[in-house]
């Protein structure tokens, strides 16, 4: 533990695990430079730290590439040589697009977790993952929740966490911790292919900012996001507030006299509350903002509201009724 590094993610992980009791931890991994120093650190937190922390590795192969058989070999031999226990999930081969793809490998890794039991989930997102996936939300005319979707930690499910203790590592940093201790870095070819978003923002769009508009501007997207995570805690405590106010205390029901006096941000994200916590779906924009305009006009003239497929709701004495 004697790099810059190795204290960083220290203090980073003491912090997130603050109250919790780390007994038992997964670390989903891709064999990239980011896992692989996530997988050094950790290891040696362990030795250091923490020596009876029992920790398993996960990998998710979506059989892409041509070479991901000897992916899987190489990750399996690396864990193997510090003595942990990897699983690996390797998926048909089929055409989705990266986002599915992204939102699958959540999917199995949140199942995985609750099989094995495992509270701590760590994964090896940085500071330039948290910059892409802010200007991929952006450009999807996302709201400051997406805009800054990649926190520190994330409550998965009852008491299981998504930690990202290296989420303010810099790529650069890390390129040179692997390099130091000549850790076994896989080189994945998908990383340099321009038709896929963020590799066109990481090597065209970034260097172009930061030579023609500001140097530092990853520097100064990052206190942005910082600024916003703030602002976003806040409105989201207040539309706890709001929807714990509003809701029936029996029936699936929302009470939108209430809720129709407060903001219209707080309007709109008490609405998504009620929708994700009682039938698991997320309203989109325009449907959101149907439904607010139906509450705004005369109830008597909607009465019945068709949703979703098969979900309609019905709006009766102030109250919006999911049925």
């Amino acid at each position: 533990m004697n790099t810059y590094l190795h204290k960083k993610f220290y203090i980073n992980t003491k912090e997130l695990v603050k109250n919790i009791q780390l007994d038992r931890i997964i670390i989903a991994i891709s064999g990239g430079q980011d896992s692989v120093c996530l997988i050094k650190l950790i290891q040696d937190f362990k030795n250091h730290y923490h020596p009876l922390l029992k920790i398993e590795y996960i990998y998710i192969d979506h059989q892409w590439k041509k070479d991901s058989k000897n992916q899987v070999k190489h990750l399996s031999n690396f864990i193997r040589n510090i003595k942990e226990k990897i699983y690996i999930y390797q998926l048909p081969n089929i055409a989705i697009s990266e986002t599915k793809a992204r939102k699958l490998r959540y999917q199995l890794i949140i199942q995985h977790s609750m099989y094995y039991k495992n509270c701590i989930i760590i994964t090896a997102h940085t500071e330039t993952d948290q910059i892409e996936t802010f200007w991929i939300q952006i450009m999807r005319g996302t709201g400051i929740d997406g805009a800054t979707s990649l926190t520190k930690q994330r409550l998965l499910y009852n008491h299981t966490k998504l930690l990202r203790p290296m989420i303010n590592f810099k790529r650069i940093d890390i390129h040179w911790f692997c390099r130091k201790f000549c850790l076994p870095i896989w080189s994945d070819i998908t990383n340099y292919i321009y038709s896929i978003d963020r590799n066109r923002l990481r090597y065209e769009l970034m260097p172009y900012l930061k030579k023609y508009f500001q140097y530092n501007i990853e520097k100064q997207i990052y206190k942005f996001l910082d600024n916003c995570n703030l602002d976003n805690e806040y409105i989201k405590q207040n539309t706890v507030k709001l929807y714990l106010m509003s809701r029936h205390p029996i029936n699936i029901a929302i009470n939108y006299s209430i809720v129709q006096k407060q903001h219209l941000a707080l309007q709109k994200r008490t609405l998504q509350a009620f929708f994700y916590h009682n039938i698991n779906i997320v309203l989109n924009y325009d449907t959101l903002s149907k439904l607010i305009e139906v509450i705004k006009k005369d109830i008597i003239k909607y009465n019945n509201i068709a949703i979703f497929k098969n979900i309609n709701i019905t709006i009766h004495n102030h109250w919006i009724y999911i049925y």
